[in-house]
């Protein structure tokens, strides 16, 4: 993973890490994934990576106990605070929506070096912005299932507020990060800061690892600041499952950046397997 980073930063591209995992339910594998970041944050500081954290709430404790949560987000907070490195906490179904906000805040109290995603497609998005306004922020359209009652359904109405999301952080907030791999969007955000004078050092342009590769170099060439969202792993089940849902296109992508030629090859013997046995049935038939 380290190698994967320290060759996109030669690109002049930086990267967030996720260590994938999440909806922890046992102490013990929390503790794990605590122990795994923090060896992350050291790897990053030992090779001199341009790169930062990304983590989920509930892999580190969130749905065993709230305190134990904390106990453990302030200990990763803490060791990336004195390595100047930032901790990006993301945002998962809105179920943990709230305590995710107030883990936040606690933290940010003590420390500067902690931010977190703002969801386009929830309806109170726009009122999470304001309130985190001085926080560095990822802006996402949304991958999780919600219901209509608390999130927009349609594509149209999440694009529309996700660009008046991105519109109002660039203007008003400390730092954006513009998470998305929709050149209609990109192009959108260049033309918006153009117009609107906004300094290049206030927001990143974010796409995941592997997807879009052409686009994430000419944009580094360009001068935007880009990063990379670098996965790694054996936990890979939601974030597949996710990145599937968003674009059904997005499953030969997916299936490069978690699985090993073996994997793969396992996966293909499979697969011919059910497609001959479903023409044997045709043909029995």
């Amino acid at each position: 993973m380290i190698k994967s980073v320290l060759d996109l930063n030669a690109l002049g591209i930086s990267c967030t890490i996720d260590n994938l995992g999440e909806f922890v339910y046992e102490k013990e594998e929390a503790i794990e994934a605590k122990t795994q970041i923090l060896k992350v944050i050291e790897a990053i500081y030992e090779h001199d990576a341009k790169a930062h954290i990304s983590l989920k709430p509930t892999q580190i404790g969130l749905d065993i106990d709230y305190d134990f949560c904390l106990t453990n987000l302030t200990e990763i907070v803490e060791a990336a605070n004195k390595h100047n490195i930032f901790i990006n906490v993301d945002m998962e179904d809105h179920a943990h929506l709230q305590q995710t906000f107030d883990l936040i805040k606690t933290l940010k109290q003590k420390y500067n070096n902690i931010g977190t995603v703002i969801q386009a497609y929830l309806f109170r998005a726009e009122e999470d912005i304001k309130n985190f306004k001085e926080s560095r922020l990822r802006i996402v359209k949304g991958a999780y299932k919600e219901s209509e009652k608390v999130a927009f359904q349609n594509k149209k109405e999440i694009d529309q507020n996700y660009l008046r999301l991105l519109e109002y952080h660039l203007l008003h907030g400390r730092f954006t990060s513009i998470a998305t791999h929709d050149h209609h969007v990109i192009n959108h955000v260049k033309q918006f800061v153009k117009e609107n004078n906004i300094a290049l050092d206030k927001f990143e342009f974010q796409m995941l690892y592997g997807f879009r590769k052409e686009m994430q170099l000419q944009l580094a060439k360009e001068g935007y600041n880009f990063c990379t969202y670098v996965p790694f792993g054996s936990d890979w089940y939601g974030y597949f499952m996710r990145r599937l849902a968003e674009r059904p296109q997005n499953l030969n992508l997916v299936a490069n950046q978690v699985f090993n030629k073996r994997v793969n090859t396992i996966i293909g013997i499979c697969v011919g397997a059910l497609l001959v046995g479903g023409l044997l049935k045709k043909t029995k038939g």
